[in-house]
């Protein structure tokens, strides 16, 4: 029986990447096929959730000043001595777009990453030696200086290694022109968060002796990931991570298809998100790519890279695709499937 991998991405505000994993693997049954769920995830939102899942709670400030009640997760040390006591965290959890109201009630300049620094703190409190922070889907571009405010340097970490993942390849002062807009900056505000990046980069130069403006990665999620780097935070690619946690490489020389997806399909697709990590490893697998939406831009990378499109909004209408998503994905990939040679 042929083996389809489901290893989609979150369909942000619509259904998470287990959701989207399942609804996939139902289509694929429903034409005779074996599949296996592997929901991913680029490092932000739904990193917790492909790392196992939250097993703490933290009460920290969130992004505009309320306390929010993060969710975290700890691991002891492993019994054998092989793995360290870890901690994840996603930042989104304390500073994340959602959590300010979403775009149109955001704050885009005094947006802050205080909670991060709480949070952090928090997991080298229980014990954690080493921490992984997941940096997207942030409502910030505070550079990370809300964090450091309470971290104040590299001491704070007691000797734990911090592995900072990030979702995209930006830099660090592109991060207000690229994503400062879908927080809700205006156009003055843009270029105050540009200018306020840039003499945050000479700050941490001074002080902590590393220039974050040319580290690819340090922009994510509007720069709290420079600011980790430069309190001595190792910048990874968050899809590479979550690939080799996950055993993604084993995963796809067993399938006979792969199935990937995310809520909207563009040209920041292929910058550090997980279509555009699926699309090197499909070797001769044929590969579906369902989204919620597509752009053009976004279509024509994706051919590029011999990946199949399907827009649910294209297909079915925008009102459908974002009542049923989950029934939607799990009728095309069950098409797509019938329609690939037997």
């Amino acid at each position: 029986m042929p083996c389809l991998l489901a290893v989609p991405d979150k369909f942000k505000g619509t259904a998470t990447a287990g959701a989207v994993a399942a609804a996939m693997a139902a289509g694929a049954r429903a034409c005779g096929w074996a599949a296996t769920e592997l929901p991913m995830s680029d490092g932000g939102e739904g990193l917790l959730e492909v790392m196992g899942g939250a097993n703490r709670r933290t009460v920290v400030r969130g992004p505009l000043g309320a306390a929010v009640t993060a969710s975290w997760r700890f691991e002891e040390e492993a019994s054998d001595g092989s793995a360290p006591a870890t901690a994840v965290i996603e930042m989104s959890q304390a500073a994340g777009l959602v959590l300010a109201g979403g775009r149109r009630h955001n704050d885009a300049v005094a947006a802050s990453t205080i909670g991060v620094g709480e949070l952090i703190l928090s997991a080298v409190a229980a014990g954690a030696r080493r921490l992984v922070v997941g940096c997207g889907g942030s409502a910030t571009t505070d550079g990370g200086c809300g964090a450091l405010s309470v971290l104040k340097g590299a001491e704070a970490l007691a000797g734990a290694e911090m592995i900072v993942a990030c979702d995209v390849k930006a830099g660090f002062v592109q991060a207000a022109e690229r994503f400062a807009p879908q927080k809700g900056a205006s156009p003055a505000q843009v270029a105050l968060l540009e200018r306020r990046l840039g003499e945050l980069a000479d700050r941490y130069e001074g002080s902590f002796g590393l220039d974050v403006r040319h580290l690819e990665g340090a922009g994510a999620a509007g720069g709290l990931a420079g600011g980790l780097a430069a309190i001595g935070g190792a910048l990874v690619s968050g899809f590479e991570l979550v690939a080799s946690f996950l055993g993604l490489g084993d995963r796809m020389a067993a399938a006979d298809a792969v199935a990937t997806g995310e809520g909207s399909l563009d040209d920041q697709s292929f910058d550090g998100k997980v279509v555009g990590g699926i699309a090197p490893r499909r070797g001769d697998l044929p590969v579906l790519c369902v989204a919620g939406g597509a752009t053009v831009e976004g279509r024509r990378a994706a051919a590029a890279l011999g990946l199949d499109v399907v827009s649910l909004s294209e297909r079915y209408g925008a009102g459908e695709a974002m009542a049923r998503p989950l029934e939607l994905v799990a009728d095309v990939v069950a098409q797509w499937l019938g329609s690939l040679p037997s």
